[in-house]
């Protein structure tokens, strides 16, 4: 047997067992590995030797391939010049970053890198955008069902890139209002959660960030019908975002936009100040 032959036996019992629509190895993933074996073969390599040239491991070549794994930019861009593409890998560099989110989010992650101010009310979990590389990985490893160790681990990469909104220019504004029972509950074990407290009063001292508790014990809390994101853009759109059980929902009717403005402007004004909130969270962390 080639090891042509061997190779597309491998990719037949990997395009078998290929993940539901959504998930990595779906859609764009099955057009740009098709690409790349195609490619590749142009050019007369076999995966390890490609693999040499671009950096990366045989099985990475092949995951790549098969649409198992999403690849890094800078190897879309080292494998175009390799396989002289002419721009072909290129073109879905773009596609394939939005792939690295599940479907129901997708959109909402294109526009929280255009966004000029976010503001979060979460009451779940802790804000993807303030979460440790820890946190994010436990939080994944709980979903039922199961998600394999491959999208987990191509998750949680994805949701540390989308944190550097921080850094960029210009800056936007930020703020989160996080109920105080998501501070409390210890997703990942008690050492993740006191990294996770200490990033928050470390995001919370930026700038353009502010950071507020909603108390526990309020009587008052007009924030009951769950958590949602406002985003506005740099033409002055504002929208709402609103996520439950995998399903989500953009509003961009300015009544509704109008509407969940108002209950986050009622909720910031219940919710403890930026400056009370870093005292309640070093207590949670133990330095107060």
């Amino acid at each position: 047997m080639t090891l042509d032959e061997a190779e597309a036996g491998a990719d037949e019992a990997a395009e078998a067992g290929k993940r539901p629509e959504g998930e990595p190895g779906s859609g764009v993933m099955i057009a740009f590995g098709r690409q790349l074996k195609l490619l590749r073969l142009r050019a007369g390599l076999d995966r390890t030797e490609f693999g040499k040239r671009v950096g990366y491991a045989a099985q990475s070549i092949a995951s790549f391939e098969q649409g198992r794994r999403i690849p890094q930019p800078a190897f879309i861009d080292k494998a175009d010049v390799v396989l002289d593409a002419g721009g072909l890998l290129l073109a879905l560099k773009e596609e394939l970053a939005r792939a690295q989110y599940p479907a129901f989010f997708r959109d909402m992650a294109r526009l929280e890198a255009e966004a000029v101010t976010l503001h979060v009310y979460a009451t779940l979990a802790v804000p993807g955008l303030l979460q440790t590389e820890d946190y994010a990985r436990s939080v994944f490893a709980m979903r039922r069902p199961l998600l394999d160790e491959e999208t987990i681990e191509q998750r949680v990469a994805a949701r540390m890139a989308r944190q550097v909104i921080f850094a960029r220019k210009p800056m936007p504004t930020l703020s989160f209002v996080i109920e105080e029972s998501v501070l409390q509950r210890p997703v990942g074990g008690r050492s993740v959660l006191h990294r996770q407290l200490e990033q928050i009063v470390e995001q919370g001292q930026r700038r353009n960030v502010e950071v507020q508790v909603m108390p526990t014990d309020r009587t008052e809390h007009c924030g009951l019908a769950g958590p949602f994101t406002l985003i506005e853009k740099r033409d002055g759109r504002r929208m709402a975002y609103v996520e439950v059980q995998r399903d989500s929902r953009l509003h961009t009717d300015w009544a509704v936009v109008r509407d969940v403005e108002e209950q986050h402007g009622i909720i910031r004004a219940q919710a403890l100040t930026p400056l009370e909130s870093v005292d309640v969270v070093m207590g949670l962390l133990g330095e107060k």
